[in-house]
């Protein structure tokens, strides 16, 4: 069985095709983040053409280096929210419009259980159930899987994800965009010693995050800098990244362990843009030691947006008889726990975040 994957969210372009026999055949990712540097964000509109100019072209490449014919699929699977509501529709109408031209069928998948199961495309691959750490730029959340399409939110944050935390800091400090990884790689130029940062919700039970306040607390320490006799310098710059990063990374990992503790499993898995944080991935390597427990990733190619975990979840939907219809569905919010014991493809749904305000 093979299934053509199709992710237009926000400002990535990800095409791939899954093979039930020997995986990932091919992919390809454009990333738009020059596009977009000089805004310091993702601009919509721009993202929405951008995919448009290349959704076609690199399809047309995946499905050449895969040597498949448009005879071989058996689904055309796109993603259909959470995200950029036009970038979505341009997914969504490019699959619709394949699947019906080549006779097979399309039908949306989650974005974010996308990320969920692309550490299933590794060896060895996490088994249900276990926990996983959802932390990219739009979502910060721990789930309970207790198996495919069985979803339980344990915990996610009440306002900026850890992801948006990372790039507002940035530009707090004047890193520029894409702010996430230059905060890092700052950081590690940074004095341990000097700044210590909060750890947001850990003095109180429960699972969910909350990461503004510690972007206040940056904004404070930076100010307080600049006020100095010699102002903000860039020793200054990087001791407050390395706080900021330390403080999110101690932050995930104290509510990594309460979760494994709460459930009882031994699994854990992280995925989404920030998985791929080596400061991140140390710290819950120890978490998971002290537990006895496992940690799975998906590769650092998968960890920021991509088809590869489109298609992949797209085929796990085919197996559970998700079925097609003619509606093109996009969705800027979507719940994950919507997911559990529906169909994805349900034509009864009317999706109002797709219709134009």
């Amino acid at each position: 069985m093979r299934v053509l994957g199709i992710e237009t969210s926000c400002d990535e372009t990800g095409i791939a095709i899954y093979d039930s026999q020997a995986g990932i055949l091919a992919d390809a990712l454009y990333s738009q983040v020059e596009l977009h540097a000089e805004y310091g964000g993702v601009v919509p509109e721009l993202a929405s053409r951008d995919h448009v100019r290349k959704v076609i072209p690199l399809i047309k490449e995946v499905m050449s280096r895969a040597g498949c014919q448009p005879g071989d699929l058996d689904a055309v699977v796109y993603t259909a929210g959470p995200g950029l509501v036009g970038a979505l529709l341009v997914g969504a109408a490019v699959a619709k419009s394949l699947a019906y031209a080549w006779g097979v069928p399309s039908f949306p998948v989650h974005h974010m259980e996308g990320h969920l199961l692309a550490p299933m495309l590794e060896d060895p691959a996490p088994t249900a159930p276990f926990v996983a750490l959802l932390v990219s730029g739009g979502h910060t959340m721990l789930v309970s899987v207790k198996a495919i399409g069985d979803y339980e939110i344990l915990g996610e944050s009440l306002d900026d994800a850890a992801g948006e935390a990372f790039d507002k800091t940035a530009k707090m400090l004047g890193l520029g965009y894409p702010g996430g990884p230059r905060l890092a790689a700052r950081a590690e130029q940074g004095n341990p010693q000097r700044f210590r940062f909060p750890r947001p919700m850990t003095d109180r039970p429960g699972l969910d995050f909350s990461f503004s306040g510690l972007k206040t607390f940056c904004l404070n320490t930076r100010d307080e800098c600049e006020r100095s006799p010699t102002g903000l310098s860039e020793q200054d710059v990087s001791d407050i990244c390395w706080a900021f990063q330390d403080a999110v990374v101690e932050t995930l990992a104290i509510k990594c362990r309460r979760a494994l503790q709460h459930t009882g499993v031994k699994q854990l898995v992280v995925a989404g843009g920030v998985s791929a944080n080596l400061h991140l991935r140390a710290r819950l390597q120890e978490v998971a030691a002290k537990l006895r427990a496992q940690v799975f990733y998906p590769q650092l190619k998968y960890c920021t947006d991509n088809g590869a975990m489109i298609a992949f979840a797209g085929y796990q939907r085919l197996l559970a008889g998700a079925k097609t219809d003619l509606a093109v569905r996009a969705r800027a919010r979507w719940p994950l726990s919507e997911l559990n014991g529906q169909d994805q493809a349900d034509s009864s749904r009317v999706d109002q975040d797709s219709r134009p305000a």
